[in-house]
């Protein structure tokens, strides 16, 4: 069986031009990064203006096991499977950590016969977005500890500082660190940290402004400390953000790159589905629907995470309304949510969870049936795809449809795109256009005028299933500071665990009787939304016994071996 990177590196690609050309974009609106990667200019945006938005498609999933269920793989098939029936249909995808890639996690470029290509430049460097994000960060975090060494005209508590350094790379010894260390010329010393890139604000900046201009006010409004009697202190303050808003420049336009098949395909931006919203750029998906007919994007992690923030947080501030939403599961998956089996990453599957087992699997589909529901909530459309596995049985994907159907879906197919490209995915296409055309009643689960706590509450109970939630003393007194500021009618990206509908990982299938704890809520002011801490978030990942970093190489003549 062929790699994923050997699957790549024989697929015949066209010059990016080519498929530049085929959306309709002119030479002066794009510019190339080699032959096959292209930056396109925003001006497409204002040339375009009048003319109507393509359908506009979520791929979300179930609850993840560690091992992700191929939620890419789907979102790149579907694309697929859409050019492949004729239609004129465009990917918009993040860009991959380079900490996962060397980590634990791989690539995310998809997998088999549905890739984005070039894949090896995809998971690596690619066109310097995460690096531009990384120097605007720490340029900040510069700022902040020379102002303090420089006579602290702004009086801040250095005790509240909250804005750390990130580099792009999983490694738990920057946890937690001191800095400002080896005498008064090396600054003040101060507890601090290092959080992975795309967990920067910058990042999640980046995927919610509209413009070079939003960019650059929202840059100024991130807070990233207190004064002593206080008063939340702003890269404005610091006078830091002009200077960031240049390091961004050029990252702010999305790069084409195209499929296995050479369908178009976008990427832009990358933050986290945890402690950021976990969605591409807003930008990427506007032009996007303005060059092609179905535009197919994804958002991070299970429904309850990455596509929950896509209807409340990404829709709210870009105006975007979602035409059909895919959700992604897998037998295995939701068998392992019946909570008789344990999956570990870079551990060997239990052989249990390869055969046939309609009862584990009845049991584990009561977390596919909550989060068809919950993106019923928002009115748009459901479509189930199950991603295929060799060791699925008839029975079990007849099974995961009658059930799905049941609960609201529209349909529940079959995807085979990761061993036939995009004629697997022709079902699963055909499924989504019928979708589509399907009354849209969009609509948000909470106002904006709600206080912070109804909000905070409607997603727990009504998306999680939460009896209720607690908040604890330091919570209470943030509620109560960031509505003194006005920031209560801002929109809540909750962090939590992926691993469960709860805040729980050891909480499989479909959660009940339990209460959702928020031992503190945060502020994201620049990207323009609140974050309550749901149990302990990390941001930074930590590298397994075996990295996958171990495995890639290159060769005598300069070729990539080993990246998947």
């Amino acid at each position: 069986m062929k790699t994923d990177l050997e699957i790549a590196q024989e697929a015949k690609l066209e010059p990016i031009t080519k498929i530049a050309d085929g959306l309709g974009l002119t030479d002066d609106e794009i510019e190339l990064y080699g032959k096959y990667k292209a930056k396109v200019d925003l001006g497409v945006l204002k040339r375009l203006k009048d003319k109507p938005n393509g359908k506009y498609i979520d791929v979300t999933a179930i609850t993840p096991t560690p091992l992700g269920e191929g939620k890419t793989v789907t979102t790149i098939g579907l694309s697929l499977g859409l050019n492949a029936i004729d239609k004129k249909v465009m990917t918009c995808i993040r860009q991959p950590s380079l900490g996962p890639v060397f980590g634990i996690k791989g690539g995310a470029a998809g997998g088999g016969y549905s890739q984005v290509l070039p894949m090896e430049d995809f998971n690596l460097h690619f066109t310097g977005d995460v690096h531009a994000v990384s120097l605007a960060n720490n340029l900040l975090a510069a700022f902040i500890d020379n102002h303090l060494l420089k006579g602290n005209k702004l009086n801040i508590d250095p005790n509240t500082i909250s804005w750390n350094r990130v580099v792009d790379v999983s490694d738990r010894a920057l946890r937690n660190i001191v800095v400002g260390l080896g005498g008064k010329l090396n600054g003040i010393p101060r507890e601090t940290g290092f959080d992975i890139s795309v967990a920067s604000e910058v990042m999640a900046i980046l995927a919610l402004a509209s413009d070079l201009k939003d960019l650059r006010e929202r840059l100024g409004r991130i807070v990233v400390a207190f004064t002593h009697d206080g008063k939340p202190v702003t890269a404005e303050d610091l006078e830091c953000a002009g200077a960031m808003t240049v390091l961004m420049k050029d990252a702010i336009k999305p790069t084409l790159i195209q499929t296995t098949e050479n369908s178009p395909c976008l990427v832009h931006a990358g933050p986290f589905a945890n402690i950021a919203h976990g969605n591409n750029s807003i930008i990427e998906d506007e032009i996007a629907l303005k060059l092609a007919d179905y535009v197919v994007t994804e958002s991070g992690f299970g429904a309850d995470c990455g596509a929950e923030k896509f209807m409340n947080i990404k829709c709210r501030i870009s105006g975007l309304k979602p035409d059909c939403v895919v959700i992604v599961a897998t037998v295995r998956a939701l068998k392992m949510h019946s909570g008789r089996f344990t999956v570990v990453a870079g551990r060997s599957l239990d052989p249990a969870l390869i055969q046939e087992d309609l009862d584990s699997l009845s049991m584990g589909i009561e977390n596919l049936e909550k989060h068809i529901e919950n993106m019923k909530l928002f009115g748009v459309p459901v479509v189930v795809a199950v991603n295929k596995f060799t060791t699925d049985t008839d029975k079990e994907v007849d099974l995961i449809r009658e059930r799905a159907l049941a609960a609201g879906a529209e349909d529940a197919v079959k995807s085979d795109v990761w061993a036939k490209g995009g004629e697997g995915g022709k079902e699963l296409a055909e499924a989504v256009v019928k979708a589509c055309d399907k009354p849209s009643n969009f609509k948000f689960l909470y106002p904006d005028d709600a206080p912070i706590k109804e909000k905070i509450e409607a997603i727990a109970t009504k998306i999680y299933g939460a009896d209720g939630v607690d908040f604890s003393p330091t919570a209470e007194k943030k509620i109560e500071l960031y509505t003194k500021y006005g920031w209560g009618n801002l929109p809540i990206c909750m962090a939590k665990t992926h691993l469960s509908i709860s805040h729980d990982p050891a909480l499989k299938g479909r959660p009940r009787n339990f209460r959702l704890p928020v031992r503190d809520i945060r502020p994201s002011i620049g990207a323009g939304f609140l974050y309550p801490l749901c149990g302990d978030m990390r941001t930074m990942p930590g590298l397994p016994s075996v990295p996958a970093g171990t495995k890639i190489d290159i060769d005598e003549n300069g070729k990539i071996v080993g990246l998947f």
